[in-house]
């Protein structure tokens, strides 16, 4: 794939897949609090309900909500369905907050630590401010700062996300590259004029429904993860 001869200045990364294993962290925790859940179909069905319960929203059939509230709600709905209808709120919310407990795939930190070294790198999430904050900490995830959709109180591919992002740090489209494991993310990004670079993640749904991570043409940028895509833009 030809490399662009145009350098980006910011990079933005989509978050849930991307950088950290969403699969892997939900299942871990589920499955040593509650061994008797199944902890894989548990953690499919609430990734299942992220995108409808975004639509609401980008529909406008809600105000603006932020995802902690979105994925309570699609929680609250299945709990009945495996077994846990019976938690207390203080045990629905603390298990709400896995989602600021993801793990990091093995290669994320070192690879945007190599890429922060010379480029600014911040997420592009529909995760709320809170959420991407304290899964950074906890997850030593090196971001020069913390971007979330909620700035512009719209969930993805909405344009006013990846165009806030641009305009937030003064830049132009062409000088922002999002990277993601998701083809319709970098699709909508590239439709506003912005780069794109797809790191595969096979495994974002388990070894069990691996993904198809052919390259596309579209992007300039593919990487096996993203220790790669700093051999690419470092030149290394």
């Amino acid at each position: 794939m030809n490399m662009p001869a145009a350098q980006p200045r910011l990079i933005v990364f989509d978050v849930f897949g991307t950088v950290v294993d969403w699969h892997g962290s939900i299942v871990k925790e589920v499955s040593e609090r509650f061994p008797s859940v199944d902890a894989n179909g548990l953690a499919l069905a609430w990734r299942a309900g992220y995108q409808p319960a975004m639509q609401g929203v980008r529909s406008g059939a809600r105000g603006w909500v932020r995802l902690d509230v979105l994925h309570r709600e699609i929680l609250d709905g299945l709990l009945p369905r495996f077994g846990l209808g019976g938690l207390s709120e203080a045990e629905r919310a603390d298990l709400n907050r896995v989602w600021h407990r993801l793990d990091p795939w093995p290669d994320s930190v070192a690879g945007l630590t190599r890429l922060r070294s010379r480029f600014t790198i911040a997420p592009l999430s529909n995760g709320n401010l809170a959420l991407l904050t304290a899964m950074a900490k906890r997850a030593g995830l090196p971001w020069d700062c913390v971007l979330s959709t909620e700035v512009f109180q719209a969930y993805k591919p909405d344009p006013r996300t990846y165009l806030g992002a641009v305009e937030a740090f003064g830049l132009q489209p062409g000088e922002v590259l999002m990277a993601a494991a998701h083809q319709d993310d970098l699709d909508a990004a590239r439709s506003h004029g912005l780069m794109t670079a797809y790191v595969e993640r096979p495994w974002e749904f388990g070894r069990q429904r691996p993904k198809d991570v052919t390259p596309s043409p579209d992007n300039p940028w593919h990487a096996r993860d993203i220790g790669h895509l700093a051999d690419q833009l470092l030149g290394t």
